[in-house]
């Protein structure tokens, strides 16, 4: 993992097209604005997560419901 440091207006540059600024803080709470392409989605870690566990149910839910579905065999 890498640490940086940042106060508050600076910025980190993840590759060419991706940049993290430091928006505010207060307290213990810090806002990051972030810029970047609009087709690249951007989650917090428990959104991201969530999402994750849906997509999983629903592929596992169509598994189920194919191999649940009955044979049918077309008349020659």
């Amino acid at each position: 993992m890498l640490i940086l440091s940042r106060r508050l207006g600076e910025k980190i540059v993840i590759g060419p097209d991706i940049t993290l600024e430091v928006v505010s803080i207060k307290g213990g709470q810090v806002k990051l604005g972030i810029t970047g392409p609009r087709e690249i989605p951007v989650y917090r870690q428990e959104v991201y997560e969530r999402k994750q566990r849906e997509a999983a149910e629903m592929a596992a839910n169509a598994a189920v419901a194919n191999d649940e579905a009955p044979v049918t065999e077309k008349a020659a």
